[in-house]
């Protein structure tokens, strides 16, 4: 590319980078020993002290010109060197996982910011855009669906975007931004428009993978509804962890809006290209819907998670009546069984009392002796049977 247009990351894409290699970087400065950039970074699998060093860390780094791949560097170095050689190219590298030295070198080269670097190193951040002068510092959460578990994984990218480079550090397993990567190469229309154009790509990428996590967040929610219904005790856990999920997908997709229009805002600012305008307002559409369908979500598993306490409650409630009915018919068993034993009870009683066999008792040689016992049993029979019919015990 013989001219290079200003970029919309930048209005003033070349400041502070004549011919490559002039511009002292505050972060070089603040090394502890000045790094020779000819020396191989450990993500090139250089060994010291005769130990095999860790596994690279550099997924993939290219040189572009004009929409077309030049070069494919083995190091970190080599694409310092080749990018310093060409004036018109774009540095595309791609991390997964690095280490803090290659951080610091990728930080010395490219002159980006300590807080940036800092939030790279240490991940767990927030979805956020930042403008560091020509720089932008940009952080995504990809997410996708695990079928097997039903469960959300969430994983974390980082991006820089400089006048001619893009740097991207994944922590995590998505997304695959060699798809993107193939994908921006094979439209090399799209791949000339220069950094703006990637982030764009990656953008793309990480909104599209959210749609089969959205489906599968669906489907999830259909089945917790007839679970619910059926009385599954098991579903309020299952509820609450799909609840947990979805307030991870909300903070991964409502700043996206955010950060996107405030990307839309910019375009006259820093000169947009017309195509890439189109491209971007058409992920921001994407978010928003995906960011409305998650809000749904939320709420509708708000909603299920009220229905099946008071569901619970209703079942709770029914089986408390059942226990207390049953407790009545017990009690009432128990009055009548209570009442017919004291019926019983009372001729007995008047019989042992005849019984004892006394010489000196004075119905014993009283003619009306015997129907007197026979009658006093049958008048205490009967009041008794009397009191409890009054009480209903019988």
């Amino acid at each position: 590319m013989s001219e290079r247009r200003p970029s919309p990351v930048s209005k003033n894409a070349t400041n502070g980078r004549n011919g490559r290699g002039t511009r002292r970087s505050v972060w070089r400065r603040a090394l502890p020993q000045e790094r020779d950039d000819t020396a191989e970074l450990p993500a090139a699998g250089a060994a010291s002290g005769g130990e095999s060093a860790e596994p690279p860390s550099v997924v993939e780094a290219a040189l572009y010109s004009d929409g077309v791949r030049v070069s494919t560097p083995a190091t970190l170095a080599e694409t310092y060197r080749e990018l310093r050689d060409t004036p018109s190219g774009m540095a595309w590298i791609g991390l997964a996982r690095p280490t803090s030295d290659e951080l610091l070198s990728l930080a010395s080269e490219f002159d980006l910011h300590q807080l940036a670097v800092e939030d790279a190193m240490e991940a767990h951040q927030r979805p956020k855009l930042e403008r560091y002068g020509d720089t932008l510092f940009v952080v995504l959460r990809a997410a996708r669906y695990l079928d097997a578990p039903e469960e959300v994984d969430f994983a974390e990218l980082h991006v820089f975007v400089g006048p001619d480079f893009v740097i991207t550090v994944r922590h995590g397993g998505a997304p695959d931004l060699s798809a993107v990567r193939r994908r921006m190469e094979d439209s090399p229309d799209l791949l000339k428009l220069g950094p703006e154009a990637v982030l764009y790509a990656i953008l793309d990428a990480v909104v599209d993978g959210y749609a089969p996590v959205v489906e599968g967040v669906q489907n999830d929610i259909d089945e917790i509804e007839t679970e619910v219904f059926r009385g599954d005790p098991s579903v309020s856990r299952r509820i609450y962890e799909l609840s947990r999920e979805m307030v991870e997908f909300q903070r991964a997709t409502r700043p996206l809006v955010g950060m996107l229009h405030g990307l839309m805002a910019g375009f006259t600012k820093y000169e947009t290209d017309e195509e890439l305008q189109r491209y971007l307002r058409d992920v921001a559409d994407h978010v928003t819907h995906i960011s409305e369908r998650v809000d749904g979500f939320r709420q509708a598993l708000t909603e299920i998670l009220t229905v099946n306490a008071t569901l619970v409650t209703q079942q709770q409630n029914a089986e408390m009546r059942a226990l207390a009915e049953a407790g009545f018919e017990q009690n009432e068993e128990i009055k009548k069984i209570s009442s017919w034993a004291a019926i019983l009870f009372a001729p007995t009683l008047v019989g042992t009392i005849y019984g004892m066999n006394f010489s000196h008792m004075p119905e014993l040689h009283w003619g009306f002796g015997y129907p007197f016992a026979i009658g006093l049993m049958g008048v205490v029979c009967a009041s008794l049977y009397v009191i409890f019919k009054r009480r209903d015990w019988l």
